[in-house]
């Protein structure tokens, strides 16, 4: 069977775009267990609580949960269990020197399949005050009632 070409999105956070204010991306491989590739697959999973952490200088995943699979017995994985991200050591050490640095998490952004291989899109975030959400989203309704004007313009149904 030939391998799969392309990029299928298993899951998505649109929950972190609101939240945090995203400075810089990575792409990290996932050491899963076959049942929970299987689940993956299937396009069941979820990011809502799960954020990325350091512990003795490797890089896991928390709180992301992957539903255990149908038809899967006894070897069946746990849902939210802590899964170990795979990164290139220089990729790591930044990740890690910058979160030490001050106020900044990693948020997964979404899970998705890279020809084949399960990966995890990882960003370097900082978190938005409110005021910062509510102007975003004033910035994001003007932008959409401008947009409507120049549509209806290029229409010729100006007011």
């Amino acid at each position: 069977m030939p391998r799969e070409k392309g990029r299928t999105v298993v899951a998505s956070n649109k929950k972190a775009r609101h939240d945090y204010s995203i400075l810089d991306t990575y792409e990290a491989g996932m050491a899963l267990t076959g049942t929970e590739v299987k689940s993956l697959r299937a396009g069941r999973a979820s990011l809502v609580d799960a954020f990325a952490q350091e512990r003795n200088g490797e890089l896991y995943l928390h709180g992301m949960h992957i539903p255990e699979y149908t038809q899967g017995t006894w070897t069946n994985h746990e849902p939210r269990r802590t899964r170990k991200l795979l990164l290139k050591r220089l990729e790591i050490d930044r990740l890690i020197g910058k979160t030490r640095e001050g106020g900044l998490t990693m948020v997964p952004l979404q899970v998705y399949f890279s020809d084949g291989w399960a990966k995890v899109e990882i960003a370097l975030a900082k978190g938005k005050k409110s005021y910062d959400k509510r102007q975003d989203l004033a910035k994001r309704d003007a932008d959409r009632e401008i947009a409507r004007a120049a549509g209806r313009r290029g229409k010729g149904m100006h007011e």
